[in-house]
């Protein structure tokens, strides 16, 4: 098996519930209005660190699309989908685009930039007399 390459995403963004591997920035997140078998998802233009499964042609609440499971590249657990093709006219505007199910995923904020907030008690101006 090969080397696994994982691109880090700056700031905040969305990871794997499992690993906390970088998949989407909260700048390609089209609609928080989609649903899955297991709860809410979303859709995002872009997806990063995922592996795509086989396509298949699944009915769902829209109609007919071609689509392909998604994983996360790190720990192989199934993240989402990604949409091929749409068969209808009016969904055509999901080809290519990604979702990830809300509850495979964690909105995190990126803290690889160390801040120190010192919370000792301070003196007020009165007191320092």
């Amino acid at each position: 098996m090969g080397r696994i390459f994982v691109v880090e995403l700056d700031g905040r963004s969305y990871r794997c519930k499992f690993c906390r591997t970088h998949l989407a920035l909260p700048e390609d997140l089209v609609s928080r209005s989609f649903h899955c078998r297991r709860g809410k998802a979303y859709l995002f233009n872009n997806a990063v660190n995922i592996t795509v499964g086989a396509l298949e042609d699944r009915m769902m609440i829209s109609g007919m699309h071609t689509v392909a499971d998604i994983f996360c590249c790190s720990c192989g657990q199934i993240v989402g989908w990604k949409y091929e093709a749409a068969h209808e006219k009016s969904q055509k505007y999901k080809e290519g685009k990604f979702v990830l199910e809300r509850g495979r995923i964690v909105d995190e904020i990126d803290f690889s930039s160390e801040v120190y907030i010192d919370t000792r008690p301070s003196m007020s101006d009165s007191e320092d007399a």
